[in-house]
């Protein structure tokens, strides 16, 4: 003879507040997945859209009118500057474009610690220089110019460089097609000078570091990086100011 198992009697009261309670369990199991789910994706898109801005640098020596261009394209404006300890930050929105900018101090210590800080994230370069005194500066301007082409992060990033010959509306001011020869010929010698100091070292892999073609002069053309120039205005006051070369450069980019 079969022996049933007892069954309990449970009140059907019991049984709808148990299927209640994991109805109700799993309605917040699922709410908390899609909140959390929402919020990395939110998360997510703003990191990708910060990772993801162009980042201009601007770079060049004191009194180059650097600043004031900073201050043109950031707030189309013009206001005084003067020599700074630490970078300006600002962003740049032309033709449906948002490119953050970030001015480099001219200081040669400080300028290098920044350039340092922000080449990784560059996608361009702009080194600014004063055409009116740029026969007194070349040196200078080639060294600190032959720095930046030379980096190896630079480089290998491709990153897109111009040259801005600014204070074109001074009475003594170099195109920049006259720019361009000048620096040619005087970072031929920059070259050199800089080569002859790596072969004095045991350093392989820095005497491996040339800039341009070993077997002819200098040129731009040569490099690794494209390198343009323009001519700009920035002006020490209120008055008309000339940066669309420089504006469409950067929106190429």
């Amino acid at each position: 003879m079969d022996r049933k198992s007892p069954t309990k009697n449970v009140p059907d009261g019991k049984i709808r507040l148990s299927s209640l309670f994991s109805d109700h369990s799993e309605f917040i199991l699922i709410a908390t997945s899609l909140a959390v789910l929402f919020f990395t994706l939110v998360f997510l898109f703003f990191k990708f859209r910060k990772s993801s801005q162009k980042v201009v640098l601007l770079s060049g020596l004191s009194l180059s009118g650097k600043t004031l261009l900073f201050a043109r394209l950031v707030y189309s404006k013009y206001f005084e500057s003067c020599t700074s300890l630490k970078e300006n930050v600002g962003n740049f929105t032309y033709e449906k474009k948002n490119i953050k900018i970030v001015d480099l101090p001219g200081e040669d210590r400080l300028r290098n610690k920044f350039f340092d800080q922000y080449k990784s994230s560059a996608k361009g370069i702009v080194y600014v220089l004063d055409s009116s005194t740029v026969q007194k500066t070349l040196r200078d301007v080639a060294e600190s110019l032959y720095v930046i082409l030379a980096d190896p992060q630079v480089q290998s990033s491709r990153v897109n460089i111009l040259v801005c010959c600014n204070k074109q509306d001074q009475t003594l001011a170099k195109s920049s097609s006259v720019v361009k020869t000048l620096l040619q010929k005087e970072l031929n010698l920059v070259r050199r000078t800089k080569s002859n100091q790596l072969e004095d070292t045991n350093d392989v892999a820095a005497n491996q570091t040339f800039l341009g073609n070993p077997d002819k002069d200098f040129e731009f053309s040569d490099l690794y990086n494209q390198v343009s120039f323009c001519d700009t205005t920035g002006l020490d006051s209120a008055s008309e100011y000339d940066v669309e070369q420089l504006q469409d450069w950067m929106v190429t980019l």
